[in-house]
């Protein structure tokens, strides 16, 4: 496959993945963009292994742990309209929507490693020794980042929406 197919073909997964990672979408598409600057330049060799994709998230993921450790000040995304997480339609659409801003704006809150965590597991859906190898930790340090995000997160929101949280392990 050429690099120009693979854009063609998996620059929206790429997009939707870095907006799950960063909880926004104008820094989504910078850091998209910025890795398939230097993604293109090494076409050769990342198309020679196994899962090119995979390989291309690892460096969505790593350009954003570096984008976020460049800045000292932490900065809560507002414009959360970009971001399309596909919400199943609910009898009232505006509690969903209400939901899903809460939390949204909590996971943005969120210290980076353990937001990107939240995102492999829950967005991605990669069990824990995967997570760890993208984040360059081991399996232990994955569970203790996604059980402090999502003890932060029941503490954060509403009794009827920590439910869906599941309960604490």
């Amino acid at each position: 496959m050429t690099f120009d197919e693979f854009v063609a073909f998996r620059l929206g997964a790429l997009l939707r993945y870095a907006t799950v990672v960063t909880c926004d979408a104008y820094l989504a598409e910078d850091i998209t963009q910025d890795v398939l600057v230097r993604a293109q330049a090494r076409w050769a060799r990342i198309s020679a292994v196994d899962a090119p994709e995979r390989y291309v998230k690892r460096m969505v993921l790593n350009e954003f742990l570096s984008w976020r450790r460049r800045r000292a000040a932490r900065v809560v995304p507002l414009a959360w309209e970009h971001l399309d997480l596909h919400v199943a339609p609910t009898a009232d659409p505006s509690a969903a929507v209400d939901d899903r801003d809460a939390v949204l704006r909590l996971v943005a809150a969120l210290p980076p490693r353990q937001r990107a965590a939240v995102a492999l597991r829950f967005y991605e859906d990669l069990p824990d020794e995967e997570i760890a190898d993208l984040l360059g930790c081991r399996s232990v340090t994955v569970r203790s980042l996604i059980s402090r995000a999502l003890a932060t997160l029941r503490k954060s929101l509403p009794a009827p929406l920590v439910t869906t949280l599941g309960d604490p392990a």
